[in-house]
């Protein structure tokens, strides 16, 4: 699990509204090969659209020509390299002989990853998590998590592993701070058998097919479709999706063999008693592999 990419750009290389990005392809067309979808964990939770300027992975030859026909985006990338040469950091000016491209790179390149937003409101039963295209990138407000399975998205979205985070997370005033390092790196995944890892990734997977047939319900009714702030605010109502989250609940905690109470201090509680235990059960880590 790793952080989004960074742009330090100066906000040159990112496009805010639809009318922007509008008349910037009405003026340039050829830019439209150029943006991309970009979130952040306000965009990534509450459905907000944004968008960048994205160069990663074209030749010298190919973005020198096209920036030819391109005058504003030029004068974008114009705009990082100065802002980046007045930084007080070396790393950032060094970063000045690349102004179109982000300053911090860690974007998959191709399928489809795991968005984890780095702050969730106190108030939701769950870190909002879901699969976004490699053709959608993820800022630096977000974790990504390559390759992820079902089996990652269940464990990741299951009571057991909120309960953790609830414990070890850090802050952002009352919100949880999500941490690769200290919650997922430090978080004991079971020792699960391929049965029950397959009743995971079942249990996961009609998460995500509950969360899809509202979308499809609202696509059907001319509405909205519900973000995942809509789906995870405390008493949201969308019934399908809670008892989704309940059978996930049961067969992550078939996974481990827990048996114990429904509260947050129970749950870890047996986790930090496993975690103890983890330099004897080597699986438990090597898992999440």
């Amino acid at each position: 699990m790793v952080y989004g990419s960074k742009p330090t750009d100066g906000g040159h290389l990112l496009i805010n509204a639809q009318e922007e990005k509008n008349a910037l392809i009405t003026a340039e067309p050829l830019a439209v090969n150029y943006i991309r979808p970009f979130l952040g964990a306000d965009e990534f939770i509450n459905g907000k659209q944004r968008w960048c300027i994205w160069f990663h992975g074209v030749s010298d030859t190919r973005r020198n020509h096209d920036l030819k026909q391109m005058p504003q985006v030029a004068e974008r990338i114009a705009a990082v390299k100065v802002m980046r040469q007045a930084s007080p950091k070396f790393a950032t000016r060094k970063l000045a002989d690349v102004a179109h491209l982000f300053g911090e790179i860690r974007q998959p390149a191709s399928g489809y990853y795991l968005i984890i937003p780095s702050v969730s409101s106190e108030n939701r039963h769950f870190v909002p998590i879901d699969y976004v295209s490699a053709d959608v990138i993820n800022s630096n407000a977000n974790f990504s998590l390559p390759n992820a399975t079902l089996y990652h998205f269940g464990l990741l979205c299951s009571t057991m592993h909120n309960a953790f985070m609830r414990t070890v997370a850090g802050r952002l005033k009352s919100d949880y701070r999500y941490s690769n390092t200290v919650v997922y790196n430090n978080f004991p995944f079971p020792q699960a058998s391929e049965k029950a890892r397959a009743a995971i990734e079942a249990a996961a997977q009609a998460v995500l097919d509950a969360r899809e047939q509202y979308r499809a319900e609202a696509r059907a009714e001319n509405l909205p479709e519900p973000t995942l702030a809509d789906f995870y605010r405390v008493g949201a109502g969308y019934t399908a999706l809670d008892k989704a989250h309940v059978a996930l609940d049961k067969a992550v905690d078939a996974a481990y063999g827990y048996k114990g109470g429904k509260d947050d201090a129970s749950r870890v509680a047996f986790l930090f008693a496993l975690y103890q235990n983890q330099g004897k059960h080597p699986a438990a880590g090597q898992s999440r592999l």
